[in-house]
């Protein structure tokens, strides 16, 4: 019996940022982002949206669109590190959102007997969230999963990882159908503690912030979703775990000859969109019995073997990153669903051919895994229509984009169908911090 995931829907926020109008304001030459990394357009979250809102979005579309039964799911697993709260998982809120428009036809809280939880590691988690629901599928073949891969990527205005912001869903049903894609049981690992890319729980004693908030406290706790982060390094920590991530996997299946030829695609966790391109230069130099030092990686990068290599099998994945953003765990899924709505567009033939998938988290953690696509791909992508979907959008001023950074702004620009935030509690003492959703349909 084959697993995987049968059928995948995404949500995208309606609005976006011209990247030319971020390196404009910034003093940034446009061809050093667009040409240089592959950027186009910014993602941007609207006042009234947040992680739970889009993870609702997606996961309310795959169910609308491929008429799903909530009694069949036996879990919704959250992969984010856009978490709304430290205890309470995210992956409640967006499945109370759901059961809220599925009443109606379903009973209330359709979803009463179904686990539910956030898995977190950076922006392999939502792998993570996957691995674990094709191996409950597996135990359980008369059940379906569901996992939802949902993000925002933001950094500090002026900083060196602000215009590979981005956000985004991506709901995938996981089962023995495997309609658009059947993973091998095999996951190759590479995994080291390091601080590449985390987002840390601070304190401070500042006075001023003390008295501000009323505490009688000394210190206080202080979190912010804009990580610490320093990019060079993680760029090395990227290659360092998905080289040992590649190899693992090339032993574990005993893979004679050079592994990607076995590949019709490559999807890789893209930050941005030419990370993967400009990272695989590492595994592609030792593949061909080459050294990996850093001036030989350069000549191979421009040899006319590696660029065939990216035309063919990355290029295709790229396209949607381009026009998003980093989608942090959603994002290696968005590279896969880009490649595929290119084939679809193209009318090729994809059945039964293989892709790769190479995850990466920082913290630090690659997955090197693999799948056959299904027989119904293309019914899944037609309906997704990716590229039409991303051509639906607002285009927003800088001066927006800023304000809804700053959280400044307070009146949604795009006031589209879907769940927004209502008010988050600020007086009741037992439930300060409660956060309350409406829904347009």
């Amino acid at each position: 019996m084959k697993y995987g995931i049968e059928a995948a829907s995404i949500y995208v926020p309606h609005i976006y940022l011209p990247i030319k109008d971020l390196a404009t304001k910034r003093s940034i030459d446009p061809d050093k982002l667009e040409i240089g990394l592959g950027l186009k357009k910014m993602a941007v979250l609207d006042a009234h949206e947040d992680t739970a809102t889009i993870a609702a979005n997606a996961l309310l579309k795959l169910i609308t669109d491929f008429n799903i039964n909530p009694n069949e799911i036996g879990r919704i697993y959250l992969g984010t590190e856009s978490a709304l709260d430290g205890a309470k998982p995210t992956a409640t809120y967006a499945v109370q959102l759901v059961e809220s428009v599925l009443a109606n036809q379903f009973g209330e809280r359709p979803f009463k007997h179904t686990d539910v939880v956030d898995m977190t590691f950076a922006c392999v988690g939502g792998v993570d969230a996957m691995h674990n629901s094709i191996d409950y599928v597996r135990v359980n073949p008369e059940k379906k999963a569901i996992v939802i891969a949902a993000d925002y990527a933001k950094y500090g205005l002026e900083s060196t990882g602000e215009y590979t912001q981005g956000a985004g869903a991506v709901a995938m049903l996981i089962s023995n159908q495997p309609d658009l894609i059947a993973f091998d049981n095999n996951w190759g690992i590479g995994m080291e503690s390091v601080f590449d890319f985390f987002k840390p729980h601070q304190s401070t004693s500042d006075t001023a912030i003390l008295n501000a908030l009323g505490t009688t406290k000394s210190e206080i706790e202080i979190f912010s979703d804009e990580p610490v982060f320093e990019g060079q390094y993680s760029n090395e920590c990227y290659k360092n775990r998905v080289r040992e991530a590649y190899f693992n996997f090339k032993e574990k299946t005993s893979v004679e000859g050079k592994l990607y030829e076995n590949w019709r695609y490559i999807a890789f966790h893209l930050p941005y969109a030419f990370q993967g391109k400009r990272m695989f230069s590492d595994v592609f130099a030792l593949e061909n019995g080459q050294d990996n030092s850093n001036d030989n990686l350069k000549i191979v990068s421009k040899s006319d073997e590696y660029k065939a290599l990216i035309k063919e099998k990355v290029e295709p994945t790229q396209r949607a990153s381009s026009e998003i953003g980093n989608m942090y765990t959603a994002s290696v899924f968005t590279a896969f669903l880009s490649a595929l709505q290119v084939s679809a567009d193209n009318d090729e033939e994809l059945n039964r051919q293989t892709v790769g998938f190479i995850a990466y988290g920082s913290g630090s953690k690659s997955k090197v895994f693999q799948g056959q696509i299904g027989e119904g791909w293309k019914n899944v992508m037609n309906k997704m229509d990716l590229f039409n979907y991303l051509n639906q959008r607002e285009a927003i001023s800088f001066e927006q984009y800023q304000d809804l950074h700053n959280k400044n702004l307070k009146t949604s620009i795009n006031d589209s169908k879907g769940f927004a935030l209502a008010r988050i509690e600020t007086e009741i003492p037992d439930l300060k911090g409660a956060r309350y959703y409406t829904y347009k349909g």
